[in-house]
């Protein structure tokens, strides 16, 4: 996979889309500084997913970004593409199967940015998939910025390691490591919190198993409380059916009731029906005379509107004649008007027609003339062009030789200048001393001998440090040790002692003791010794006397004898007893049988007189089998005691058992003192050995002053021998500068002479070309203005024939426009007077019809009409009067039998409303039934069994029980009734749970032997790579500085954790730090460092910006040949001011900034150019 174009938009300096071809291995990038070339290698670095601005020299990420320039306004987003060849299928993952992989990154100022394979929009982490393991990356080698090399010799172990990883490819083993790390940390945190819910769902579980108690109990009591209600509605359904039949019976006692007086109403209806027909009657006799009178009165007051409208009919029609005839009038007088009018209109169109005509026939003469002037007027423009266009030509000729002339001029000057130069460089170059570098070798040899000798003895001295020093970390590992365990001792002693004075539990006693000041009297445990083993059976002899004080003498008692202490608690004297004494209380000693005091030992007297009195008849036996065969021979008051602790009388065994604080207080008191004892005996040695530490540290001093002084006087002798090694080197250079610049000097000389001949015939035919042209140009100047005169008299002859053109065609369009209006106003007089003699007609219809209607109105035969109405209305009142008594007589009769109607129904309506209410009685009584019945139906309760139970108990008892039950129920307090459901469901989630925790201890367990495998495939590639880079770099450091060795040391023994550091020592040096190299040879070291990584891993492609600019041309020669060998395999673009590096790039690619701020690409095939020249030489 090769690169081979960069594509660069908005980035930096590079304002304007621009394409780099990059087409061969050996790519050089050139131009002068600031121009934006190391933008180039930072545009790659970017779209490879750098996402740090420091990297790419930068504050913020939109610092990429072109921010503008003087003539430029800033852009809103920058884009970077990489177009890769892959015809040879080496991209790694899913890209492999492309010919051609194109990368590509976005970024806008809002900081969106994007990534692109292929025109795929992927992520960050996409494009570090492809190029994981090649070296380049944000971690790789494979791209070397300016200030790199020195980095890379001064970084950091574990930085240096970093280039190792990716250079044996395990860049994807501490991916897939870190993706495994935190797929475990997620499966611990699942795990946690899946213990975490176990512990939260047993608590869950406790408190459901405690509800769901709870709701059986709820249960059991509900059923209860279930056949208590049936019973109740069973009981309440019986009382409802004797309630309703007893309503029964009463809704029938009064039906009989109510149809006796319905029988009295219906008789007393029918007579009443009898006078409404009378009543009936007499109202329509009433109503017939009513209507006959309103008839008349209708008949009258209509012949009297008739009369009324009639005259007011002859009073409109006399109005509408007077009206009529002054219309006629008016209109006579408006049909003269209109005639005159339109006679005025015919004869001003006969003088429009005329006009029009006129100026139609001089408008075509004009226009005949205008195509004529125009085609004059053209010419002219079509010949002052052409002279035009020759001045134009001319003149830039002119121009163009002036500038040849202005060129020829200052290249003169230039030349003269430098050649002026020249000869006084030629003058001054410096003569050649062979004397003085005579003397600078001799004394580079003397400083080198001095410098071997102080290199030896500075080598002894470090071999005697290094010896020294291992003594003194031997003798301090010992100190540590002997101190470790002397702490360790007296911790161990400090916690017995305070577990020995923590034997007193009761907080009253010790308050008594405080009291009375016995509280730091000696307890009898520190001042006895018992063997080892029989500590047991001593404490169980004496118990609590173990922690008994002693007392001088035993009647100081008497001060506290009203005051007893609150506890357990023995005191003794220590006053020695006579001889004779003792004599008077010794038993006599059984044979091969030991006393327990036996095994005690006791400095003091007293002490030891009371142990004595204590223990006497205590014999010790080895067990208890032992004890049951010699218990026979103990007489009264003796005892048999066990190592356990166990002891036997004559007739009885007690079993010891520790309990109280005294158990163990004899053992930790030996302990303790045995530890005082050994704590002794290691504070001597540690005594011995910081001694013997203090003299080995002095001698360490010692060496150290000495070796530094040695260091200085080395580093002075090798400054010295560089000193004289550099001015030995530039006289050598400056007598070869010398040389070689005079004879370039001489070159350039004979350069110049002929350039200067050259430039002359230039100069001297661009001023005889100048000449020429200048009379040219008056000549050419004097036609433009004669033949401007010409087409100026043409423009204004053909604007004069436009304007009476134009004046034409308007007065033919007025006249027109006038012709137009006379006859439209004809045609409106004409039409006006024909509407004038259609109304004229319609107004005499008109008048004619009013003065017939006028003759035609009389009054006389609607005043007989209304004379005879009037005498019939006089009838029909009298008719009206009579009927309206008769129809008063018949209503009183009716009322007084409707008094009797409502008596009846008075008296019905108290009856039917006993009927209802019983009825509704009957009717709640029968819901009541029913909705008991409904409710056993619903709970499907066995009615005959219910009855069998009920037998005759009253419902207020079964209420008490029901009320007890809910009382019952309430006190149970809130039921959770799916605590069961939840107990079962919670018991389910647990089971899972506990199956899903062990799933997840499985998957942390494979995770972590995945981690393990991970780490060790990638510790056997680290090493495997360590060796062969090793190996790389023996070959390749002396082939770059002409010998010396160089090498990579380890600085931890865990290669996964440990650094990686440069040990190199140029030939003739043994320089104990590589920081102590020259610029150049820490830049030729990082290079052999870096080339033999390349060697191991080759990368797709190599970035190198300026890497040479340390080197001097020996070496940079050198240089150029290790690329050269290394672009076999992989493509080297490289950036450089050096020519020697310049001529090296197959192909070069110049960047410039011709506009400030602005950077642009020229782009120059080498191996292209130089076929193009020999074909142009060859022709």
């Amino acid at each position: 996979m090769r690169l081979s174009h960069i594509k660069l938009a908005g980035f930096k300096t590079f304002a304007d889309p621009a394409v780099i071809p990059v087409s061969n291995n050996l790519v050089g990038v050139v131009g002068p500084n600031g121009c934006g070339k190391s933008n180039v290698i930072d545009a790659i670095r970017w779209v490879l997913g750098e996402s740090k601005a420091s990297a790419l020299r930068g504050e913020s990420m939109q610092d990429v970004i072109f921010n503008g320039s003087v003539n430029r306004k800033p852009v809103g987003r920058t884009s970077v593409e990489l177009v890769f060849d892959n015809s040879l299928g080496k991209a790694g993952g899913k890209w492999s199967d492309y010919a051609e992989i194109s990368i590509k990154r976005v970024l806008l100022r809002d900081g969106d940015s994007t990534y692109y394979i292929n025109n795929i929009h992927v992520r960050r982490r996409d494009v570090a998939d492809v190029f994981l393991g090649t070296g380049i990356g944000s971690r790789g080698y494979a791209i070397i910025e300016q200030g790199m090399i020195s980095r890379i010799i001064e970084a950091k172990p574990e930085e240096l390691r970093a280039f190792l990883e990716e250079a044996a490819g395990v860049s994807k083993y501490r991916e897939r490591r870190r993706e495994t790390e935190l797929r475990l940390r997620d499966t611990r945190g699942n795990l946690s919190r899946i213990d975490d819910i176990c512990q939260e769902l047993e608590k869950q579980l406790q408190h459901l198993e405690e509800q769901a108690e709870v709701a059986g109990k709820f249960k059991d009591m509900q059923g209860k409380l279930s056949v208590a209600h049936n019973l109740l509605w069973l009981a309440r359904k019986q009382e409802a059916a004797t309630q309703r039949l007893r309503r029964e019976k009463e809704v029938q006692r009064l039906g009989l009731e109510l149809e006796a007086e319905t029988s009295c109403l219906r008789e007393t209806e029918k007579r009443l029906e009898e006078g409404r027909v009378k009543h009936y009657s007499a109202s329509d006799s009433l109503h017939e005379g009513q209507g006959e009178l309103y008839t008349a009165n209708a008949e009258v007051a209509r012949i009297e509107q008739q009369m009324q409208h009639l005259r007011e009919n002859q009073q409109r029609i006399e109005q509408q004649i007077a009206v009529a005839k002054n219309q006629i009038k008016h209109h006579k007088e408006q049909m003269e008007s209109s005639t005159e009018s339109l006679d005025q209109w015919r004869r001003e169109l006969e003088k429009a027609g005329l006009d029009f005509e006129g100026s139609k026939e001089k408008s075509s003469v004009e226009n005949e003339k205008l195509p004529q002037t125009e085609i004059i007027f053209h010419s002219w423009q079509e010949k002052l062009r052409e002279i035009q266009r020759r001045l134009l030509l001319t003149d830039q000729a002119r121009q163009l030789e002036e500038s040849h002339r202005t060129h020829a001029e200052k290249s003169l000057q230039l030349l003269k200048s430098r050649r002026k130069n020249l000869l006084e460089e030629q003058e001054k170059l410096p003569q050649h001393d062979d004397s003085e570098l005579s003397r600078l070798q001799e004394g580079i040899a003397g400083a080198m001998g001095e410098l071997e000798s102080k290199q030896n003895s500075l080598t002894k001295t470090e071999e005697e440090l290094l010896k020294t020093e291992g003594i003194k970390r031997e003798v301090t590992q010992e100190v540590k040790v002997l101190e470790q365990q002397l702490n360790k001792m007296e911790a161990r002693s400090s916690a017995l002692e305070r577990l020995q004075n923590r034997l007193e539990d009761n907080d009253g006693l010790s308050k008594w003791l405080a009291k009375y000041k016995l509280d730091a009297l000696p307890r009898l445990w520190q001042n006895i010794e018992v063997d080892k083993g029989w500590e047991n059976a001593l404490e169980s002899v004496l118990r609590e006397r173990l922690n008994s004080s002693s007392l001088e003498r035993l009647e100081v008692v008497q001060d506290w004898i009203e005051d007893s202490p609150p506890g357990k608690w023995t005191l003794f004297e220590t006053k020695v007893p006579t001889e004779r004494q003792l004599k008077d209380k010794m038993l006599h000693g059984k044979e091969n049988w030991k006393s327990l005091e036996w095994y005690l030992t006791c400095e003091n007297v007293g002490i030891k007189s009371v142990l004595k009195e204590w223990l006497k008849g205590i014999f010790v036996v080895e067990s208890i089998q032992d004890g049951l065969l010699q218990r026979a021979k103990l007489a009264p008051g003796e005892m048999l005691v066990t190592r356990e602790g166990h002891f036997f009388t004559q007739r009885s065994l007690t079993y010891y058992a520790p309990d109280s604080q005294l158990h163990g207080v004899l053992a930790r008191q030996r302990e303790i003192t045995q530890i005082k004892n050994d704590s002794e005996k290691l504070g001597d040695s540690l005594a011995k050995q910081k001694s013997r530490l203090v003299s080995v540290e002095e001698d360490c001093n010692k060496h150290g002053a000495l070796i530094s002084q040695l260091r200085l006087d080395n580093e002075k002798l090798q400054h010295h021998h560089h000193d004289l090694q550099m001015q030995a080197l530039k006289l050598t250079q400056l007598a070869e500068q010398s040389g070689q610049r005079g004879n370039q000097i001489l070159v350039e000389l004979a350069g110049i002479k002929q350039q200067i001949d050259v430039e002359d015939s230039q100069k001297n035919s661009a001023e005889e070309k100048l000449i020429e042209y200048q009379d040219q140009v008056l000549v050419l100047q004097e036609s433009v203005e004669k033949e401007k005169e010409e087409e100026r008299a043409a423009e204004q002859a053909l604007n004069d024939q436009r304007n009476i053109v134009q004046d034409a065609v308007k007065a033919m369009q007025e006249a027109e426009f006038h012709e137009k209006t006379c006859q439209s106003k004809i045609v409106e007089i004409e039409k006006a007077i024909l509407s004038f003699d259609e109304n004229f007609l319609k107004l005499r219809t008109s008048l004619e019809e009013l003065e017939s209607e006028q003759d035609s109105f009389d009054e006389s035969a609607l005043s007989i009409q209304l004379q005879e109405w009037l005498a019939l209305r006089e009838q029909r009142e009298l008719f009206l009067g009579t009927a309206r008594s008769t129809l008063e007589d018949a209503a009183r009769e009716l009322q007084e039998m409707e008094k009797d109607r409502i008596a009846s129904e008075q008296k019905l309506s108290p009856l039917r409303e006993l009927i209802s209410q019983a009825r509704l009685k009957e009717q709640e009584a029968q819901i009541v039934e029913n909705q008991f019945d409904e409710k056993l139906k619903e709970v499907e309760a066995n009615e005959e069994e219910l009855l069998q139970v009920l037998g005759k108990t009253r419902p207020s008892r079964i209420q008490s029980n029901i009320d007890q039950l809910n009382a019952d129920i309430d006190s149970l307090g809130a039921v959770n009734l799916a605590a069961l459901e939840e107990l079962e469901a919670s018991q389910e989630r647990k089971i899972y749970l506990d199956s899903q925790f062990k799933d997840l201890q499985e998957a942390v367990e494979t995770l972590e032997n995945a981690i393990r495998r991970i780490d060790r495939e990638t510790r056997e590639r680290l090493l495997e790579t360590f060796e062969k880079v090793n190996g790389h770099l023996d070959e390749m450091f002396p082939a770059i500085f002409g010998g010396g060795k160089a090498k990579l040391i380890l600085s931890g023994e865990e290669i996964l954790d440990s650094g990686v550091e440069i040990n190199a020592q140029p030939p003739g040096k043994k320089n104990s730090s590589i920081k102590l190299l020259s610029g150049g040879e820490k830049a030729l070291t990082a290079l052999a460092l870096v080339f033999s990584l390349f060697k191991l891993n080759p990368a797709p492609f190599c970035l190198l910006d300026e890497v040479d600019a340390p080197l001097d041309e020996g070496n940079t020669e050198r240089f150029c040949d290790l690329l050269r060998k290394m672009s076999a395999q992989t493509q080297c673009i490289f950036i450089s001011h050096n020519k020697i590096t310049m001529e090296l790039g197959q192909q070069l690619i110049g960047v410039t900034m011709q506009e400030q701020g602005v950077s642009r690409i020229v782009a120059v095939d080498i191996e292209e150019a130089v076929k193009f020249s020999k074909v142009e030489e060859a022709g």
